[in-house]
């Protein structure tokens, strides 16, 4: 990124290239649907070469581009919002067994489907720190930097999240 803030601009397709597809599970995992998700990436991107000044090198690099990337979520549906724009959300897609499987990948499954019922009924600030911290396992330095705390609240505030999950998914799995 600093070779891109120095104005050597084709290295920002290397940085595409590596990044996309975190950057793509990000989004998606927040709720975004698949054309959502890749029109925020692409987003994301341009941000970076319009604000690639304000990149100083200090910190992690996935720190700042996760920073660019949450902002650019929130943006996109603040604007759905005031333009009256409804949002697909993704699906959740529970297969159904064709093949014979066992009856423990099946319980799998069924699992993953719950969790992430159960991550879509989290509040939106703690879902977005769940998905930084365990989906794309950003360490908390990281995240502190991106939500603008310090390392410890940014431990304290997934802990909760978590211990919130965990009670939504128990009731869910009961219910």
């Amino acid at each position: 990124m600093l070779k891109v803030k120095n104005g050597d601009l084709d290295k920002l397709g290397l940085l595409y290239e590596r990044h996309k597809k975190k950057l793509f599970g990000f989004f998606y995992n927040l709720g975004n649907n698949p054309s959502i998700s890749e029109d925020l990436v692409q987003n994301v991107f341009m941000r970076m070469l319009q604000y690639r000044n304000s990149y100083s090198g200090e910190g992690a690099f996935g720190a700042w581009m996760f920073k660019m990337a949450r902002n650019a979520n929130y943006d996109f549906h603040k604007k759905t919002l005031q333009t009256g724009v409804l949002r697909s959300t993704s699906e959740i897609q529970i297969k159904d067994p064709i093949e014979d499987r066992l009856n423990e990948e099946i319980e799998r499954e069924d699992n993953n489907a719950l969790l992430q019922k159960a991550l879509e009924k989290l509040p939106k600030g703690k879902r977005e720190l769940l998905v930084l911290a365990k989906y794309k396992g950003l360490k908390f330095s990281e995240l502190a930097q991106i939500i603008g705390c310090s390392e410890g609240a940014a431990k304290v505030r997934v802990h909760r999240a978590l211990k919130e999950l965990r009670i939504i998914f128990l009731e869910l799995e009961i219910g």
